[in-house]
């Protein structure tokens, strides 16, 4: 049965709605659903699923879709969310069904050992790749959870939410808040340019000098881009009020860039937000929390390191993700996965589980199993 949902259309699309803690976001908006309808595919979303974004039943029961429960949705051939699958809906985990969401399987290996376990085709987001490396359905939850950091870091210095009450641009005559940023990707670079745009001193940091000689032409304010080095890092973070770590592996674990004694050297009052943490975390001391208790102190710093920040702007980040997912939806679901593949081969990355395999090599690697070529996988 598994081998027909690889070759085969799938005639139903289904949108279970996010269980996660404080997710808020819908994996297809009502325009999203006429677009689906209009190609022959029946659209099931469960009830509910689009409040949080501020969409009601009736707007996607206007636009075609089918109003159902939570195990018809799952019930569908193509199920499409926003994250992975929790640990109640690994019931529902079939070897006759594509799952396309974003998975982080390095963050949460339980997930990938349910997929594997049902037989279950995982597309990752996260995973899908360009020839230029660019990550697609990655790239716009990256520019919102990049812009969050700064919003969010800015707010953490504030003396009443438990920092060292540093107004992050400071003033005339008073230093402004040092930010060091690690990373200069989508994450980083939207990062850094918005806390430059609030007066704070920036450093940004990334290995490539390729990647900051790109972004050269669009430095502004007090922000400076730098190669990093192990030494270069025990130097700086000790400065810094705040701290944004915003590395990324495609596929597996964050690198730790920053150890505890790091951590230690820091200033009381001063905040890390650690938007890597849905791959592991970049920081020693990072650990996931909530929007709900989105907050940690260790050592004196405090810690931000929500797995699913854009879940903050829910409607913003449904918006966003629906315009760079729906033509992959179309395609998978109007043509079956391996034709979809041929047309658009960025979506072999994206192949994380197929048919109880791992086909991705970051994922295998942390997943530690052996992985198997994604065509491979296919056939």
């Amino acid at each position: 049965m598994a081998q027909s949902v690889l070759t085969a259309p799938m005639a139903t699309i289904g949108v279970p709605t996010e269980i996660k803690v404080d997710e808020q976001r819908v994996a297809l908006t009502p325009d999203a659903v006429k677009e689906l309808v209009t190609h022959g595919l029946e659209v099931r979303i469960q009830s509910g699923a689009g409040s949080g974004a501020g969409i009601d039943d009736e707007a996607f029961a206007a636009a075609g879709a089918e109003i159902v429960d939570q195990e018809q949705a799952w019930g569908a051939h193509l199920v499409v969310k926003v994250k992975e699958p929790q640990p109640e809906e690994f019931r529902f985990l079939r070897d006759d069904m594509v799952l396309f969401t974003y998975l982080h399987l390095a963050a949460y290996p339980e997930v990938g050992e349910a997929l594997l376990a049902a037989g279950t085709t995982g597309v990752a987001y996260e995973t899908v790749q360009l020839e230029n490396g660019t990550l697609p359905l990655l790239a716009p939850m990256s520019e919102i959870a990049g812009r969050l950091a700064a919003q969010v870091g800015a707010r953490l210095l504030e003396r009443p939410q438990g920092g060292r009450g540093v107004l992050i641009g400071g003033c005339t005559g008073v230093q402004p808040a040092r930010v060091v940023v690690l990373g200069a990707g989508t994450v980083g670079w939207n990062a850094a340019r918005l806390v430059a745009a609030m007066d704070a001193e920036v450093m940004l940091l990334d290995r490539s000098p390729e990647r900051l000689r790109s972004l050269e032409a669009y430095r502004s304010g007090r922000l400076m881009s730098v190669v990093s080095s192990r030494g270069l890092l025990e130097r700086l973070i000790p400065t810094a009020d705040l701290l944004i770590g915003a590395v990324l592996t495609p596929g597996g674990r964050a690198p730790t860039l920053v150890d505890e004694a790091m951590v230690k050297g820091m200033k009381p009052g001063s905040a890390i937000v650690d938007v890597a943490i849905d791959q592991g975390g970049c920081i020693a001391t990072s650990r996931e929390t909530t929007h709900t208790n989105p907050t940690v102190t260790i050592h004196g710093v405090q810690h931000y390191a929500v797995g699913n920040m854009p879940g903050a702007v829910p409607f913003t980040s449904t918006e966003a993700l629906v315009s760079v997912t729906l033509p992959y939806i179309v395609g998978i679901a109007g043509r079956g996965l391996e034709e979809a593949v041929t047309e658009r081969p960025e979506l072999l990355s994206g192949l994380n589980t197929v048919q109880g395999s791992v086909c991705h090599p970051g994922v295998a690697k942390a997943l530690d199993v052996p992985p198997r070529h994604p065509m491979a996988c296919l056939r």
